[in-house]
């Protein structure tokens, strides 16, 4: 009776155990399909091309059950023009997003890099220009400790664009 009932114990304990469930992508579609959208909708304006801005800028934001953005909150950025287009892609990913394990809300932290196509000519002009960016760049930094609750971590979302 022992043995029945240490084995039906371990049935049911197994059965109920998870630890090995696979996590959908939280963006419809995927990665791939997350990338290709932000490389659609990150617009690189006139003001970036001619700064020849570049860096990485992260981004934490708040997903409700129905996918639609809130808390947009900036971690890091190279630059603060880095930040402008990529908010306004992140409003438009309204309720691409899917929640884990049925939460009311979740938080996700997305890393962006932006980087131009080095031009075959007029290298010089490019240096120069590229290297003007870094000495005036203004970094944006979180000067408080930002609390991460239960955030995902995203893959780094990659972006090139031609001058």
């Amino acid at each position: 009776m022992k043995k029945i009932l240490l084995i039906l114990t371990v049935l049911f304990t197994a059965n109920f155990c998870h630890a090995q469930d696979d996590l959908t992508f939280p963006f419809q579609g995927g990665a791939p399909v997350l990338n290709r959208f932000f490389a659609d909708n990150i617009v690189i304006t006139p003001d970036l091309k001619a700064a020849k801005a570049n860096g990485m800028a992260i981004f934490k934001f708040t997903a409700d059950d129905k996918g639609v953005i809130s808390k947009i909150v900036v971690y890091y950025a190279d630059d603060i023009i880095l930040t402008g287009p990529i908010i306004e892609a992140l409003k438009k990913s309204n309720r691409k997003w899917i929640i884990p394990n049925h939460e009311k809300f979740h938080d996700f932290i997305l890393p962006f890099t932006i980087n131009f196509n080095i031009p075959t000519t007029g290298n010089g002009a490019v240096q120069s220009a590229y290297y003007e960016f870094f000495l005036h760049h203004k970094p944006v930094n979180a000067p408080d400790q930002i609390p991460l609750n239960e955030a995902s971590l995203l893959p780094a979302v990659i972006i090139k664009y031609d001058l």
